[in-house]
């Protein structure tokens, strides 16, 4: 299909929203605000009005708190193989919906729909794994020692909140609610206020699979009204958050006050390391691939490029000479790698750095503007920065737009030591034909995911999180059940044993 056709659906998709705007999902039914209160969601292809969204405020939160907390119990105590194959049923459904869910993420966030294509069928696949696993959540281990038998079993820990974010907006929400659901909680979601849009597709997705009633809601709104409600709400027993550090740390001092538990994915400055032995064209598809797709707008996004001094000119010349050939466009045109950045204030941080990087002294090897595209949104031309160091905000601050920042090292002690050179942990990836470098080198690098010759290439049971400021525990396989569950030990004695008494 072709764009002129595609814009056609997508039209269709949207009415939708533009007739009926987005409303709240509390207890089974869409709600506005209690105050009446809306705000305008824009499309980033054009700026012009996808819908009017209800703002939500303490009220709707508390709302949504309390219907959560009345369907736990009986949520919680569904057999296992139950909600298996509830999942799976919201899986099917997804994917039924897969190119409304597509055309909508589009239109809403600017990604390309190259992309998004995969990012729902991505979204039912998550609710598959954590359906599969829903039977075994509960299960946990033997424990012997001398005259005793311990075993522990895990339970849902209660209502939890889930914040999301604006740039992969869909499948994101799907990965952090399927293993809630999965392991027995309650949810109240708040969707990021830039791409609300999928969201309330989700919800409906999920309920007309048959989902009980309270189990799922949804609040829309802005962080500071909504999603701080949330996070002190008492009866929110944890957190699950995907976004920038600073709101990461706001989160955690807002729930302090209830105990609550809280699980970051946060910010990152990812290196991607290159030796002069690597593989050089792949190594620099990879490099490419992971900045400039998605619109640069990734937590994971190798966004600086470490290169072994006697390739780095050549190196950078290649990442260049790519880069200008990325087809910019409209998110629905087939062809289009690079569409949009999701609102212009983001598009106004993205291309202060351009000054940035001017006034540090670096070199713009090519981009560095904006891009005039179709419906005039905020396009941003790729950009890679050369003639940087380590030191310099450009290398430091994380952009989250399609800006790659280069940095020459003359040995793997210096790769090493810049590598490490941030406040953030996130991923790193390394390109080397030398197996005991990358055992070395992946073993001091201080990042909570590693790839090793290869781009981000995600497999479900693995962990999936950052150490430093790049977040707060990991999501995928058990350890997304260890965030939501509690763990419990059961001591039983096996033989009699002494016991101390004190009245003698």
């Amino acid at each position: 299909m072709g764009l002129e056709e595609n814009l056609k659906k997508a039209e269709v998709y949207l009415a939708r929203f533009k007739a009926d705007g987005v409303l709240h999902h509390i207890d089974g039914e869409a709600v506005a605000s209690a105050d009446g209160a809306t705000f305008e969601s824009l499309s980033p292809v054009d700026l012009k009005p996808l819908a009017q969204v209800a703002r939500g405020s303490a009220a709707d939160i508390d709302r949504a708190a309390r219907a959560a907390k009345a369907a736990f119990r009986d949520w919680a105590a569904m057999p296992g193989t139950t909600r298996k194959k509830l999942l799976h049923k919201i899986a099917d459904r997804i994917v039924e919906r897969a190119e409304e869910i597509a055309f909508v993420e589009c239109m809403d966030t600017g990604q390309a729909l190259k992309f998004m294509a995969k990012a729902a069928l991505r979204g039912a696949e998550n609710f598959r794994f954590f359906a599969d696993r829903a039977p075994e959540a509960r299960d946990g281990k033997t424990l012997h020692t001398t005259g005793q038998i311990n075993l522990t079993s895990r339970y849902p820990i209660g209502p939890v909140g889930v914040i999301t974010p604006w740039n992969t907006p869909f499948m994101l929400s799907t990965w952090k609610i399927a293993p809630a659901l999965a392991a027995g909680c309650t949810v109240v979601h708040k969707p990021a206020e830039f791409s609300p849009l999928t969201a309330k597709l989700l919800i409906e997705i999920a309920e007309e699979a048959g989902l009980p009633k309270g189990v799922w809601n949804l609040v829309n709104g802005l962080g500071e009204e909504a999603g701080k409600a949330l996070t002190e709400h008492p009866d929110i027993k944890a957190i699950g958050f995907v976004g920038e550090s600073r709101t990461g740390a706001m989160i955690m001092k807002q729930g302090a006050e209830t105990l609550k538990r809280v699980h970051f994915e946060l910010g990152g400055k990812n290196p991607v390391i290159v030796f002069a032995d690597a593989d050089l064209d792949r190594a620099a598809d990879a490099a490419i691939f992971m900045i400039y797709s998605l619109n640069g707008e990734r937590c994971t996004s190798s966004s600086r490029l470490l290169v072994e001094a006697s390739i780095y000119e050549d190196f950078t010349a290649r990442v260049a000479e790519r880069a200008k050939r990325i087809p910019i466009g409209h998110p629905l045109d087939p062809r289009t790698v690079l569409g949009p950045l999701v609102h212009p204030v983001h598009e106004k941080k993205v291309l202060a750095y351009m000054d940035i990087a001017r006034a540090e002294g670096a070199t713009i090897a090519t981009g560095g503007t904006r891009v005039e595209g179709p419906g005039g949104g905020p396009y941003v031309a790729p950009t890679l920065f050369t003639n940087a160091t380590n030191s310099m905000r450009i290398a430091q601050e994380e952009i989250f737009g399609p800006v790659l920042t280069a940095i020459p090292f003359k040995d793997e002690a210096e790769a090493l030591a810049l590598s490490n050179d941030t406040r953030y942990g996130l991923s790193g990836y390394l390109w080397t034909s030398d197996v005991t470098r990358a055992l070395r080198f992946t073993e001091a690098l201080d990042a909570g995911m590693i790839w090793v010759n290869s781009e981000n290439v995600r497999h479900l049971p693995t962990p999936f999180g950052g150490t430093r400021n790049s977040g707060i525990g990991r999501d995928g396989g058990d350890w997304s059940f260890d965030f939501y569950m509690e763990t419990k030990n059961v001591a039983f004695a096996t033989v009699p044993h002494p016991i101390t008494k004190l009245d003698h």
